[in-house]
């Protein structure tokens, strides 16, 4: 069982990459919009409601693939490094993956700003994530977040043996989900 997490600031192709990765392996991506978008037809996801069910879905994908026969995961999300919570949740779910003896791999994916901004009103990204579908919306939010949170770790933060740091802001989705494969043996 494998467990690769790919995280990065908003709109840095996270999930486009993880797209390009499950197709290239026999990895299931599961992007953290698939649980926000689901909940936010019912509670907006800053609410206690809206974070709370995201979070129990979350937590119950994972304790059933992580005793699954599937070969293993990719999970994408925003890792805000000034949070504490963050690298708690990064802990717990890591250690239900460990617990059912799998491996755990690192992808952080680092691109500039104005590229971002770009990439945040594809169609990809729309298409798959409605409540970015709101433009003007997402792209104050984007701003808003990098204002307020750091999304890419200083170097030797991370201190993980299957850990990677990508720059790809030049470099296409397919060619990053090869060299994740490539640099993890996936």
């Amino acid at each position: 069982m494998k467990m690769v997490y790919i995280f990065g600031p908003q709109a840095v192709g996270k999930m486009t990459v993880g797209q390009e990765l499950a197709k290239i392996t026999d990895l299931k991506l599961f992007h953290n919009h698939m649980t926000i978008d689901l909940v936010s037809n019912f509670f907006s996801y800053s609410s206690k409601e809206g974070k709370d069910l995201v979070e129990k879905y979350r937590m119950e994908m994972f304790n059933a693939v992580a005793k699954s026969n599937l070969e293993g995961l990719i999970f994408t999300f925003q890792w805000c490094f000034e949070e504490k919570e963050d690298w708690e949740q990064i802990r717990k779910i890591s250690n239900i993956f460990k617990e059912n003896g799998g491996e755990i791999y690192y992808v952080e994916l680092e691109a500039t700003l104005e590229e971002r901004l770009k990439r945040n009103e594809t169609s990809n990204r729309l298409e798959n994530k409605p409540t970015k579908r709101n433009i003007q919306q997402s792209k104050q939010f984007l701003l808003n977040a990098e204002v307020k949170h750091r999304c890419n770790s200083y170097p030797g933060e991370i201190k993980e043996k299957n850990y990677v740091k990508i720059n790809n802001n030049d470099i296409p989705a397919n060619k990053v989900a090869l060299l994740i494969k490539e640099k993890f043996k996936l």
